[in-house]
């Protein structure tokens, strides 16, 4: 079996444990997490965040390096940061929409959000981006700030584009260390089945159902909003600006799909997510390297649904209503903050809790959907790393077709296109040596 089928019988196994243990050993469950599932689905994650700050830094680098031109640099990001943007708006427009149509909130569901939240200032968007530029890039990559040591990486790349043959030995060694990294992917991802299993029965297990239950209709409006702006958003713009069919894209794409579903974290699926657009997708490793891990970063998609949609209900609730002004204020408040909080722990709350702020509902409202966000988390974090992967395409065919892509780098980026062709020549000669054989 592939790894797809693996990941995806891991996935199941993993539901239907989670379930049954909820439904009927809920007490055992606790032990049987600390020391079984617990163990299994930390270790697996650990791994994966292992090797993504120094595979982040290594594609991040070559890909700017490979570019040469710091032009080209500022159109693929120009680009890229414009797809997610208009994504992003799209993504709330839709999510905004269901919720007005379908009204999820009940007033008489106030009072059952069971659990706290305190409510995370947010950093201010300006101070974000001033410290975009690290102080100290070793401890950025020692604490994991992502969007740091993507613009330590793009310094570093741009450098190596501009000194050429100076920092030959340097870039050699950049290569070889993104051949190790992309090489303990493969061996980590043999775990994959089994750490996703592990991940998704404890979230399952630890989701009460009569949360679910008494919120069914807010989850079925965001998943419904995810699923449209997944296949119609991302399909289209696919098929439309990057000429491949859809079905191809999301069949090719199903393995980190599948991951990012278990992880919730799209940055724990980056390194298969890139692994799978560049060998599946054909997009060349150079925009692969940017708009991933860019994307990974500061496009939120999926968050935004949800905070459109958790918006409507929580107002719901409240007997509060939102005129066209407030719906306004959510679409740009939420676009800007989807790149203002993006590396800030519990990013998808903490723009909740401005989203609210700015049209004057109660942050506290969120208490009301915390409850089955571990199990909609999956589920957007599949659609961000979706439309990660959906920029990559829609970007590389771009470049493609305006020539700043060289023929040859297609060459190694797709080797198995290479040996079609001596195949089908070897077939050729077979058949004419069989037939001067026969005669």
């Amino acid at each position: 079996m592939n790894l797809t089928v693996k990941i995806l019988i891991g996935l199941f196994v993993g539901i239907v444990t989670g379930i049954l243990f909820n439904v009927f050993a809920p007490e055992l469950f606790e032990s049987v997490d600390m020391y079984f599932f617990g163990p299994i689905g930390t270790t697996f994650l650990n791994l994966i965040m292992m090797i993504v700050i120094p595979l982040v830094f290594f594609s991040i680098a070559l890909g700017a390096a490979g570019m040469g031109d710091p032009k080209k640099l500022g159109r693929i990001g120009g680009k890229t940061i414009a797809f997610f943007l208009s994504t992003t708006a799209i993504a709330l427009t839709i999510g905004l929409s269901i919720g007005l149509i379908v009204q999820p909130g009940d007033e008489g569901l106030l009072g059952t959000g069971e659990e706290d939240y305190s409510v995370s200032e947010a950093p201010p968007i300006m101070e974000t981006i001033t410290n975009i530029i690290p102080s100290n890039p070793i401890e950025a990559m020692a604490t994991g700030e992502m969007l740091q040591i993507i613009a330590f990486a793009l310094f570093i790349g741009v450098a190596i584009a501009i000194l050429g043959e100076k920092v030959a030995t340097f870039k050699k060694l950049l290569e070889q260390g993104n051949e190790i990294m992309m090489f303990l992917v493969t061996v980590i991802m043999k775990l994959a089945p089994y750490g996703a299993g592990a991940l998704i029965a404890s979230a399952l297990g630890n989701a009460g159902f009569a949360a679910m239950k008494s919120l069914a209709m807010y989850m079925l409006c965001v998943v419904g909003a995810l699923v449209i702006h997944t296949f119609f958003t991302y399909g289209l713009g696919v098929s439309i600006l990057g000429r491949m069919n859809p079905i191809k894209f999301f069949k090719n794409f199903i393995p980190a799909i599948a991951m990012a579903f278990s992880l919730s974290s799209s940055t724990g699926t980056l390194p298969l997510s890139m692994k799978t657009a560049q060998e599946k997708l054909g997009v060349s490793k150079q925009v692969s390297s940017f708009v991933q891990p860019l994307g990974a970063t500061i496009n939120m998609d999926g968050t935004a649904i949800m905070q459109a949609i958790a918006t409507v209900f929580i107002a719901q609730v409240y007997a509060e209503t939102l005129t066209v002004p407030d719906l306004l204020t959510v679409v740009l408040t939420a676009t800007l903050a989807s790149i203002g909080t993006a590396g800030v722990p519990g990013a998808g709350m903490i723009m909740l809790a401005m989203v609210l702020t700015s049209v004057g509902l109660p942050a506290e409202g969120i208490a009301l959907v915390i409850g089955v966000d571990r199990i909609l988390d999956m589920i957007r974090t599949s659609v961000n790393i979706t439309g990660d992967a959906a920029c990559a395409v829609i970007v590389d065919h771009g470049e493609r077709k305006n020539g700043h892509i060289k023929d040859e780098e297609e060459d190694i980026q797709q080797p198995h296109n290479k040996l079609k062709k001596p195949r089908r020549l070897q077939l050729v000669v077979l058949v004419f040596s069989f037939h001067d054989l026969l005669s």
